[in-house]
């Protein structure tokens, strides 16, 4: 299949604005914002443990994506994760997208409509609201 346009344009969602992909400005300052919350958490309990933020970190992404759409930082963004195919993200989509995104290279690997591995593999979008 021929690569898009503009991101998102090849499974349908417009170019700009309200259900567009999201970008990588948005992504990274909403990985940011989540990364800062699980160190806050986990700074008074594992005093900065690499390990227990890392864990932190995956059990917020996992709560927060079937819960609220998404994990603080994309909500706080503007961002809502959704299942490609439509519907109820369930349960473990956010799993499986969560531990490739801690495994960080997975994440860094993108097609033509800006979707990491870990979303491709997981079946979902991140999507602007």
């Amino acid at each position: 299949m021929a690569p898009s346009g503009y991101p998102g344009e090849r499974l349908g969602f417009p170019d700009e604005g309200r259900g567009s992909i999201a970008r990588p400005g948005r992504r990274i300052i909403a990985l940011a914002i989540d990364w800062g919350l699980a160190i806050l958490v986990g700074l008074p309990f594992f005093h900065n443990d690499a390990w227990a933020n890392l864990g932190i970190f995956v059990v917020m992404q996992i709560v927060f994506i079937p819960t609220i759409g998404g994990s603080i930082g994309h909500r706080l963004l503007g961002l809502r994760l959704v299942a490609l195919k439509g519907g109820w993200i369930g349960l473990w989509r956010p799993v499986v997208r969560t531990l490739l995104l801690a495994l960080v290279v997975p994440a860094l690997v993108w097609d033509s409509d800006q979707r990491g591995f870990h979303d491709k593999i997981a079946g979902t979008v991140l999507l602007r609201l």
